[in-house]
């Protein structure tokens, strides 16, 4: 009973803490809108275990679109995705939630869960794989990487994430978002 009480009281006090502050650890506001866009680029393996029925990989290309709404040091938000495969995949697409902490000067760390299409190449013997998707990550911002006195705070980040679809699969990917 006094653990229940004791992750109570904390679970309580996490939104008061987060709604406390007038500015995120970047210096932004603590409250608002944040649309990005970006392009990623990574590797997809799927085990034998996969709806495919066969081991299928291949290179990617994402272009994903989002928007983050800061919650004083947390975040939520939601991204879609669009994915062209190579070898062994076609197309995928997908559309997550994500929420997490910022981090650092301008930087974030998430978790994310949603949905995911892969399309396989047909000329290859492969179908259609779709499932729930889980992962998370994290984004370096301006300051992080040494661009402080480049870019503003919305500017350019490095996201390197890992997603696993059905835990049938391991997805890392890394590329470049835009804020605005």
């Amino acid at each position: 009973m006094k653990t229940f009480a004791l992750v109570a009281a904390l679970a309580a006090a996490l939104p008061v803490a987060a709604f406390a502050q007038d500015t995120a650890p970047d210096g932004s506001k603590a409250f608002g809108f944040e649309p990005y866009i970006g392009v990623l680029g990574g590797y997809n393996s799927f085990d034998r275990d996969s709806k495919f029925g066969r081991k299928a990989e291949g290179a990617l290309v994402d272009a994903i679109a989002g928007v983050n709404v800061p919650l004083g040091p947390l975040f939520a938000g939601v991204e879609g995705n669009v994915g062209k495969g190579f070898n062994d995949l076609n197309w995928e697409y997908g559309v997550k939630g994500r929420g997490g902490f910022r981090a650092g000067a301008s930087g974030l760390l998430f978790l994310s869960a949603g949905y995911q299409w892969t399309d396989g190449r047909s000329s290859r013997g492969f179908g259609k794989q779709h499932g729930w998707v889980y992962g998370g990550g994290v984004e370096l911002g301006p300051k992080d990487i040494g661009l402080s006195g480049v870019v503003n705070e919305a500017g350019p980040r490095l996201r390197l994430q890992v997603d696993t679809q059905d835990m049938k699969n391991l997805r890392p990917m890394a590329g470049v978002l835009f804020h605005f």
